[in-house]
């Protein structure tokens, strides 16, 4: 598989790549007021949030322009905090955290941020792309369990940011099965349990049509469609099952549609000084959103984790990235991960 990372402001960039040409995007923009990465042109540091929503959205309105029309948007995008004007909280601008205040000057008071308030930039910028003709298709939340300790005395550590599913239009590819997952222990139990030995519950007064008890072995309690409950397993509603003519249909696989909450661990990178993509987080998104021997892009390549991923995956990888210095951690990254089958290309705007 092929890595081709372009150096440059990736709105500049895009305009360079043909329509329709590529399968998926799997992105985490700057996040606003994060950090001074200290390259001109670089996005995150607008003087409102305002003014950050508007960029990114002519971002990604390029990006929908190269996707094939049945093609997907994964945006991971964190929030932030209203701070007292003067500039960017941290060190030389920058903060080891990716729960962070942005400063924001009087006179953007107009846009009705108090100091303190959560800004809301995930869902502003959601509802944003939603308005300019994406599909918002779902919010998953992305579950730290090793969050980034804060000192904060008035509210709780945050241990979540968002991934947002978005589409170019009403029908998109979307590997159901690829990113499925085991159903619970709990739920094998319940349903592998010995229902004709059970009591039952009463059913409301009325009720002539005897006790309720437990769906499991041996109870062919049927749903809409025809399907019936089989031992230890669950429904499966997905289209090779044949959702689409028979509805609900014994699930013989023990497995079960993903969840919206992802639990995925944050992963240091000693080469990059900025929190990086765990790769984790990245391997559904392409696994549900990109066939393999098809392209993904990331507008926002930084340390190349989408690009390493993807080739792990036997996808195709356009990364864009302004930094230099990053694209050359991302190539030498993706090259020490693939080895002698590394293929990576790389030029300048």
């Amino acid at each position: 598989m092929t890595v081709r990372i372009l150096e440059g402001d990736c709105r500049d960039v895009l305009a360079s790549i043909p329509d329709a040409s590529v399968n998926c995007c799997v992105t985490s923009p700057p996040y606003f007021g994060l950090r001074d990465y200290g390259v001109d042109g670089q996005m995150g540091l607008e003087d409102s949030p305002g003014e950050f929503i508007s960029g990114m959205v002519e971002v990604f309105r390029e990006v929908r322009r190269v996707l094939h029309d049945h093609g997907t948007l994964w945006l991971n995008i964190g929030d932030s905090y209203a701070g007292a004007p003067g500039g960017f909280q941290g060190k030389n601008g920058q903060r080891s955290s990716r729960t962070f205040t942005a400063r924001i000057d009087h006179d953007k008071r107009s846009e009705g941020f108090k100091p303190k308030d959560l800004i809301g930039i995930p869902w502003m910028l959601a509802f944003a792309l939603r308005a300019d003709g994406w599909y918002l298709r779902q919010d998953i939340i992305w579950s730290k369990p090793n969050p980034m300790p804060e000192s904060v005395q008035d509210r709780c550590t945050k241990a979540h940011e968002y991934l947002f599913l978005l589409s170019k239009g009403p029908r998109y590819f979307f590997d159901q099965e690829a990113i499925a997952e085991p159903i619970a222990a709990a739920s094998v139990a319940r349903l592998a349990q010995n229902v004709e030995q059970q009591l039952g519950s009463d059913r409301v007064p009325g009720k002539t049509n005897g006790r309720m008890k437990a769906v499991g072995k041996g109870n062919a309690r049927t749903f809409r469609g025809g399907g019936a409950y089989t031992g230890g397993k669950s429904f499966n509603n997905s289209a090779a099952a044949g959702r689409g003519s028979h509805g609900n249909v014994p699930n013989e696989t023990g497995m079960r549609n993903r969840r919206s909450v992802w639990s995925v661990a944050t992963q240091p990178f000693k080469e990059a000084h900025f929190a990086t993509f765990p790769p984790a987080l990245v391997e559904p998104c392409i696994l549900a959103g990109c066939p393999i021997g098809g392209v993904v892009i990331d507008p926002f390549f930084g340390a190349g984790t989408t690009g390493l991923v993807a080739d792990r995956l036997q996808r195709d990888c356009i990364g864009i990235e302004l930094n230099p210095t990053y694209a050359d951690i991302a190539r030498r990254r993706i090259g020490a991960d693939a080895g002698m089958f590394a293929e990576l290309s790389g030029e300048a705007a």
